[in-house]
């Protein structure tokens, strides 16, 4: 009898496994709580400013970070009404090189260019980092703070109804409230997929 039922119980596993993985590629688990995903790749402490208006002195060389974000639904709140709909979002910025890498929590803004697939992005949150405080070995960083502000600007297009991509300038530093504040700029290119 239990040899019986534990036949039972695999060929009812066994026929409801396709229908359940179909279910969970789909995007409909998801819809309500995660709005769109991505992966990028930048080029790492391009500058130290928070801000990307001095462009002639990027320094693109030194492409070696992945990124990977998850940005939620905004939430159906008065509050978040009120401050224009952000999304709310985490994601990581990790160094190929072995240098310094971040974690990062943050409200993202996007608004439309006109009626264009274009927009523009504006992020701000706290991202903790694995960089030193202070006495930083050569081609690190000496943060000051372990956690510090963050804050990302980008400009981007909706590829087609489910896929973006969007040039971002992201950067974290302390506004000096620290004893170092050794600010950390990254500039690439982010995918997303929107459920």
């Amino acid at each position: 009898m239990l040899r019986i039922s534990l036949l039972a119980l695999a060929l009812s596993a066994a026929c409801s496994g396709p229908a359940q993985a179909q279910s969970l590629l789909s995007p409909e688990p998801f819809s309500d709580i995660v709005d769109e995903i991505r992966v990028g790749l930048h080029a790492h402490r391009v500058h130290h400013a928070a801000l990307p208006f001095l462009v002639n002195e990027w320094q693109l060389n030194g492409v070696e970070d992945i990124s990977f974000d998850v940005l939620f639904t905004s939430p159906d709140v008065d509050v978040f009404r009120w401050i224009g709909s952000p999304r709310p979002e985490v994601g990581t910025t990790i160094s190929l090189a072995g240098r310094d890498s971040l974690v990062h929590a943050n409200l993202t803004w996007q608004l439309p260019v006109f009626d264009t697939p274009i927009y523009l992005e504006a992020g701000l949150g706290a991202a903790i980092h694995d960089g030193a405080l202070t006495g930083a070995a050569p081609g690190r960083q000496n943060f000051g703070c372990r956690v510090n502000f963050y804050e990302r600007w980008g400009v981007g297009m909706h590829v087609s109804d489910n896929a973006t991509a969007t040039l971002t300038y992201e950067h974290t530093s302390n506004n000096d409230w620290c004893a170092a504040n050794d600010g950390l700029s990254n500039f690439g290119l982010r995918l997303g997929w929107k459920f």
